[in-house]
């Protein structure tokens, strides 16, 4: 499993209510979902990202409600994996249960800016910009949390078992 993509780039405090607001908490499917992700803080973001995105956010992304739906609509708008500084615990759980890829990585917001490309490697934590040759190092992910992304999410990783 590697990574590459564009970045998409939010600070700090990121929290559910903007990833998808509370406004939209009727839709269930994940592609309408998909269509109000990031909505309250970037009205373009679902017109304008494509599948195998990077987002990259600041310190306590996810920080909020503990609603699923905020993982949901960044995966079915095509994030491959977000990456940022920390993350709410809820937040980072529920991504993992839910199949999205994310990773810590202190001073990712220090080497990647929007429209940058980056390239990820969740096994070692390599983060390099192809756009401006500089790296990070990101937490890397244990293999079981690995495993679970790999299988689609915790309920397609437990149905495999």
């Amino acid at each position: 499993m590697k990574f590459s993509g564009t970045v998409f780039k939010y600070g700090n405090d990121v929290n559910t209510d903007v990833i998808f607001p509370g406004r939209y908490l009727k839709v269930w499917e994940p592609t309408e979902m998909a269509k109000y992700a990031m909505e309250d803080i970037d009205k373009e973001f679902a017109k304008k990202v494509k599948r195998g995105d990077i987002l990259v956010a600041g310190k306590y992304f996810g920080c909020g409600s503990s609603r699923e739906q905020a993982a949901t609509c960044l995966k079915a708008a095509g994030i491959s994996v977000v990456i940022a500084e920390g993350f709410a615990r809820i937040f980072y759980r529920n991504a993992i249960n839910l199949g999205l890829a994310i990773m810590a990585c202190p001073g990712i917001t220090a080497i990647a800016n929007a429209g940058d490309r980056l390239e990820v490697e969740p096994t070692t934590g390599e983060v390099k910009n192809l756009t401006s040759g500089k790296t990070a190092k990101a937490k890397v992910l244990p293999p079981f949390i690995l495993d679970i992304l790999n299988d689609g999410g915790l309920i397609p990783h437990l149905k495999k078992s």
